[in-house]
């Protein structure tokens, strides 16, 4: 499919969607609430067949927070970002696509460890990286270092 025939695909599934090409990737945004249906959708459909998925990422805009997915069709060799973005900063949930690609395990409980995303339905959310009783999450725009004095 082309960029083109993608976008019309999206609209069909998810009006609310907004779009953007971007220089490599076409950009999906949707609400968290709506993201997995989405994605769940995209990945299952034959003429989207969006197998794989390369990277998630999670970013702290200050106000909120958000999470990128990049997705691939290993069958029609075409490429999206998924975005969405949290409701709320200081308890931020978002449904696990790991049941829709298990590459998402490590990746999700990344992001739940140096941001605080917490991805519902995850098989084994737990800290990756940081110990179990560390306190917050280093990757956050207002997180303090206060043991390591590290500033930003």
């Amino acid at each position: 499919m082309t960029n083109e025939q993608l976008k019309e695909k999206i609209l069909k599934l998810n009006s609310s969607a907004a779009i953007a090409e971007g220089k490599t990737y076409l950009t999906v945004t949707v609400p968290s609430s709506e993201l997995y249906a989405l994605a769940k959708t995209l990945k299952e459909s034959e003429d989207t067949a969006f197998d794989y998925l390369m990277c998630l990422t999670g970013v702290d805009y200050a106000t909120n927070l958000g999470v990128f997915y990049h997705i691939n069709s290993s069958k029609h060799n075409h490429s999206i970002v998924l975005k969405t973005t949290t409701a709320d900063r200081e308890n931020a949930e978002v449904d696990s696509v790991y049941s829709l690609w298990k590459s998402a395990e490590y990746h999700e409980r990344e992001v739940f460890d140096l941001l605080g995303i917490k991805f519902k339905n995850h098989p084994d959310l737990r800290r990756m990286f940081l110990d179990d009783d560390w306190v917050g999450h280093p990757l956050r725009k207002d997180y303090v270092d206060t043991i390591n004095i590290v500033e930003r």
